[in-house]
């Protein structure tokens, strides 16, 4: 069912996401320094509700995909800290495919994603954008004025700020991506990441990148 995403108020946001909250307050801090299981590769691959936004070489012998919430602090603290050095030392450098997949935790995250959807091939900047300036909309009285002044940043005028939050068909593709990471895979919190299939939820720090990438391809 669609949801009025306008309607969204801070207090709003705490009642209807409760379910979500609970999921997030269990999240671990730290990842996993070992997997917690595997899953096929060619069904985690296989064509979503949306398309995947690529990161990095598309035959790269490592291919991480992360299922994040834009409204989740360890979500923002990832991409905060250790993004940056996964993207120089292993996505630039070929050794490493990266994939962001939508799993918002409540309907503020999913109006996040909604409109990151909307940059098109931009929508990995728009995300990194809103994960940096998350305490600006995500925690604040007023969450959608919030959003809308972030996204007023990256061009995104409040007309079409609205109508984006109306699009069904766009709001559904993203509950479709998040429905089938919890049926097919598991997923029940942010972040979890899937390295070539194997599954580790919580943060991943530097180190626990280094460990995990060196595993998966070993130096020649």
């Amino acid at each position: 069912m669609f949801l009025p995403l306008f309607a969204i108020t801070r207090r709003r946001l705490i009642a209807v996401a409760a379910g979500g909250a609970l999921a997030l307050a269990l999240t671990p801090a730290m990842a996993e320094k070992a997997g917690s299981g595997s899953v096929s590769t060619t069904e985690l691959m296989a064509p979503n509700a949306l398309p995947d936004i690529v990161e990095g070489d598309a035959n790269a012998p490592v291919t991480i995909v992360e299922y994040a919430s834009m409204t989740c602090s360890h979500c923002a603290a990832f991409h905060r800290d250790v993004y940056p050095t996964l993207k120089k030392n292993y996505i630039d450098t070929g050794k490493v495919k990266f994939i962001l997949r939508e799993f918002p935790l409540d309907p503020l995250a999913t109006a996040a994603f909604m409109l990151a959807r909307e940059m098109g091939e931009k929508r990995d900047a728009m995300v990194d954008l809103l994960f940096a300036q998350q305490k600006n909309w995500a925690f604040v009285d007023q969450p959608l004025d919030g959003l809308a002044n972030v996204l007023k940043q990256a061009g995104l005028g409040q007309e079409k700020f609205e109508a984006v939050l109306k699009d069904q068909d766009l709001y559904k593709k993203i509950t479709d991506v998040r429905a089938r990471a919890a049926e097919k895979f598991g997923v029940n919190s942010t972040p979890t990441f899937f390295v070539n299939g194997e599954k580790y939820t919580g943060e991943l720090s530097v180190a626990d990148l280094d460990k995990i990438v060196a595993a998966k391809a070993p130096a020649k």
